[in-house]
């Protein structure tokens, strides 16, 4: 049976292309939205240019047809712009605001009014957004509601971790360490092994017998790590995941890396470690840029004094804090001095990076899973012929709004990449900055 989704404002200026994402479905945008994305449409940021790709996308279907009659589009389903609010004092009732959100609500409790006269041949409405108490509010007026899941990768529990662990009989360990591979199709799996992954081999008899490995860039053979364990910038790794890291982070033939994992897994410290090794060291890249997303939490970064640099370094303080521990610096102040000096690390918001070519550096993006897809998209594509892009963050906390473990651009480049050879994932367990920082990080 046909539905009839009631679109609210954020779910547009969260993918403007969500007006093709319901099939054959009937697509209602209430008036009020308009005004709302309107208000937007100056804006600089992705917010101002998702409103005015809606807004030309709106322009375009309006060629076909009168926008509140209905416009057939390419997938089978009907746009609509609804004026009628005449549910709205109804809704004043319980919500004396008069809020665009109660507008919204009010059109879509309109719909279903009209829709449960039919009788029989009503169709369901559903009221779509990705404002939890506008859900909320809906279900208080009896309206179904849902948030925007075109967008989600998949649930939490089944995102690719990068590592897998098999049993197997300990002749099968035997044989790896005395040819150093191990072909892919005689282990007979019941699922498909990606580009880059991780196998740890267990003995199934029981005994301690085991074997780290890695899956080649094709996915037919399994191989031994690239890298011995020796400290890479005075920093070691201390378990099997953070081993796995720093191979895919040393890895000039991977240009793609993502790392996920909670607070105090070591994801920063481990990804600086590896990019002051290639620049300093190895000379590999010319520079080694690091960028964190600019996400207030209360004022934005114009209410704070200074310049631009000033105003930026609360936000960059975790990457100071890290750098400094990796030239154990003794006094503040230091770490400028060197970064001074250096020349050839830059620690960057990422608001000024896009735009740019970036070719030739060691590129590390902190906190990516305050970006979405678009923006992901962007930075990415911003990497020039020889850079490396390292994207890292714990996707279980989100200080965007309108983003979760699932929408993010993190896991979203987690997923759509596990398949390519040109990129390696691994997910951080555990927690190595100390006994109470994991502790907190499982209860709290």
């Amino acid at each position: 049976m046909k539905k009839i989704f009631v679109l609210d404002t954020n779910v547009l200026l969260h993918d403007p292309q969500s007006i093709y994402a319901f099939e054959e479905h009937e697509v209602v945008i209430p008036a009020i939205v308009l005004e709302e994305i309107d208000s937007k449409k100056r804006h600089a940021d992705e917010i101002g240019r998702n409103a005015r790709q809606v807004s030309r996308l709106l322009d375009g279907l309006r060629e076909h047809g009168h926008l509140h009659d209905g416009v057939p589009m390419e997938n089978g389903g009907l746009l609509k712009v609804e004026l009628n609010h005449r549910s709205f004092v109804r809704v004043q009732e319980l919500f004396s605001e008069a809020s665009n959100d109660n507008r919204i609500l009010a059109v879509a409790l309109n719909y279903k009014l009209e829709e449960d006269e039919k009788a029989g041949d009503g169709r369901p409405v559903v009221l779509v957004s990705k404002d939890v108490l506008v859900r909320i509010k809906a279900d208080v007026l009896g309206l179904d509601a849902q948030d925007y899941l075109s967008d989600r990768t998949a649930d939490p529990s089944e995102l690719f971790p990068g590592y897998t662990t098999l049993k197997v009989h300990p002749a099968v360990i035997d044989e790896f360490y005395s040819y150093r591979y191990l072909p892919v199709q005689p282990l007979q799996l019941s699922y498909s092994l990606y580009p880059h992954e991780f196998v740890i081999l267990k003995d199934e008899m029981g005994s301690g017998k085991s074997a780290l490995l890695r899956v080649n860039e094709d996915a037919t053979r399994l191989e031994p790590l690239y890298l011995s364990n020796e400290p890479v910038w005075g920093i070691s790794a201390r378990n099997a995941q953070q081993r796995m890291a720093l191979e895919l982070l040393l890895n000039d033939d991977i240009p793609l890396v993502t790392i996920t994992g909670k607070a105090g897994t070591g994801k920063t410290l481990l990804a600086l470690a590896a990019g002051l090794s290639k620049v300093e060291d190895e000379h590999k890249y010319k520079k080694l840029l690091i960028a964190r997303p600019v996400v207030p939490m209360g004022k934005d970064i114009g209410y704070l004094p200074g310049e631009k640099d000033e105003k930026l370094r609360p936000w960059m303080q975790p990457i100071y804090d890290n750098l400094e521990y990796l030239f154990d610096t003794k006094k503040a102040g230091d770490i400028d001095k060197i970064l001074m000096g250096l020349g050839s690390i830059q620690v960057e918001a990422l608001t000024y990076i896009r735009g740019r070519s970036i070719p030739g550096q060691f590129i590390i993006v902190d906190e990516a899973q305050n970006l979405s897809r678009h923006e992901v998209k962007t930075i990415v594509s911003r990497a020039g012929e020889g850079s490396k892009v390292i994207l890292m963050g714990d996707p279980e906390q989100i200080d965007h709004p309108y983003l979760d473990a699932v929408s993010n651009g993190l896991t979203y480049v987690v997923e759509r990449f596990k398949q390519e050879g040109l990129s390696g994932h691994i997910t951080l367990t555990k927690g190595e900055r100390s006994k109470l920082a994991q502790l907190a990080a499982d209860l709290l």
